[in-house]
């Protein structure tokens, strides 16, 4: 394996290639790390929850999780420093081979293209509640035409989404994160709060069982947690764009940022399971009344957080097509200004594409609710599999639970097709 010392066995590191000029501070990387993995699956986990049975073996499922989920991310620090490598699929690529580095860019931007069209997709399911909201009473085929999906998710994706996009360095992306993280946080107040006060439309008991239906159902829980904390892929980015690069710093902000996480997550499950019992909808939001205008700020905030979180996945999955850009193209053809990835004549078309593509999915394609649960297996690579082939000791014992939750994952999905 290449970095290895001549007279040992242990792996020399290398320089990582950093930005021009990074500048993203600790307190920055923490939000977008935080930004990267507080995504669509904040919906998921009273659904989860419930899944499981009872609070304490969800919990349970979730601190085990953790465990694994920090390592990996503390294990893709150290892999950057010894490949000397600046993304996730190079890093893969320099340490396992060039055959496991392009299976790695294969899952990665079939995995990234999947999130943006689902992000997508749950965006354009927020804006159809809001005009709900706003024109109650109003049939479908008697709204106005600028409430149509269509419409209003392409004019989002030009005026918000494709300009959030564009920027050069993901450190740029610490200011709409922390917006992203505050909007993410107040849905969990909201669900905190409705719990206590209980408005007439919830005043029914919920019905809670009382133990786990069995531990089956308790494991399958494990493939929504995991990939409600999934923000590897983000993670080489975000570290290589640091001040300060060492392997204790990218521990402790690795460590602060998924324990917020964890908080969050948990508020969100606990008390969004405890409100609705048995009955609670896969996606919380729909669990609550349309007319509820404290719910509905929460649904708009998630949204705009939802938007924020966007950017992060386009900016992984336009490094996958920049490398396929300097491999076909630069340098060899074309004027002297698309030999650079990273300049405007290249990343520009690259954002655009990625965006129209994503868009034309979201809008026109059945749904696609089943295939992502097929393809949501694929997370289990970049955060278990992928990193355990990276060093050897933890790998065995990663790569194991991941290929686990991989076939779980990957099973059920499949039965729900049959």
């Amino acid at each position: 394996m290449e970095g290895q010392t001549p007279g040992g066995g242990g792996l020399s590191e290398k320089p990582v290639p950093t930005a021009t000029r990074p500048g993203l501070s600790s307190l920055g990387a923490v939000f977008i790390l935080l930004k990267s993995a507080l995504g669509a699956g904040l919906l998921n986990f009273p659904w989860a929850f419930h899944k499981a049975g009872v609070v304490a073996p969800a919990f349970l499922v979730e601190l085990v999780s953790l465990v694994f989920l920090i390592s990996g991310l503390v294990v893709l620090g150290y892999a950057a420093s010894v490949s000397g490598q600046a993304t996730y699929q190079g890093v893969v690529g320099g340490l396992c081979g060039p055959a496991i580095g392009k299976l790695c860019k294969a899952c990665f931007i079939v995995n990234l293209l999947m999130i943006s069209v689902a992000f997508l997709r749950v965006v354009g399911g927020q804006l159809e509640k809001l005009w709900d909201f706003l024109l109650p009473g109003a049939p479908p085929a008697l709204q106005p035409w600028y409430t149509d999906e269509r419409f209003t998710l392409t004019l989002l994706c030009a005026l918000v989404i494709l300009p959030l996009s564009t920027t050069r360095e993901i450190s740029f992306q610490k200011h709409t994160s922390i917006l992203g993280t505050l909007a993410a946080c107040y849905l969990a107040l909201v669900i905190v709060v409705q719990y206590y006060l209980r408005p007439q439309d919830l005043a029914r008991e919920p019905h809670l069982a009382s133990s786990p239906s069995s531990w089956t159902s308790v494991f399958s829980v494990f493939p929504t947690i995991c990939s409600g904390f999934q923000c590897h892929e983000a993670a080489l980015s975000i570290y290589c764009s640091m001040r300060h690069q060492s392997l204790g710093h990218w521990a402790l902000v690795s460590v602060l940022s998924l324990l917020a996480c964890c908080l969050v997550y948990s508020l969100t499950g606990v008390y969004g399971f405890l409100t609705f019992g048995t009955g609670v909808s896969a996606d919380i939001l729909m669990s609550y009344p349309g007319s509820d205008g404290v719910v509905i700020v929460a649904l708009v905030l998630f949204a705009m957080s939802i938007v924020t979180a966007y950017p992060i996945v386009l900016f992984l999955g336009r490094s996958v097509m920049r490398d396929f850009w300097r491999r076909g193209c630069g340098g060899s053809c074309g004027p002297q200004a698309l030999a650079k990835p990273s300049g405007p004549w290249v990343r520009v078309p690259l954002t655009v594409l990625w965006v129209a593509v994503t868009l034309a999915m979201a809008l026109f394609l059945p749904d696609l609710s089943e295939i992502i649960g097929i393809i949501g297996g694929i997370s289990s690579f970049f955060i278990f599999i992928f990193p355990g082939c990276c060093l050897e000791a933890w790998g065995v014992v990663s790569m194991l639970v991941g290929a686990f939750i991989f076939g779980q994952s990957t099973v059920a999905a499949v039965m729900k097709l049959l």
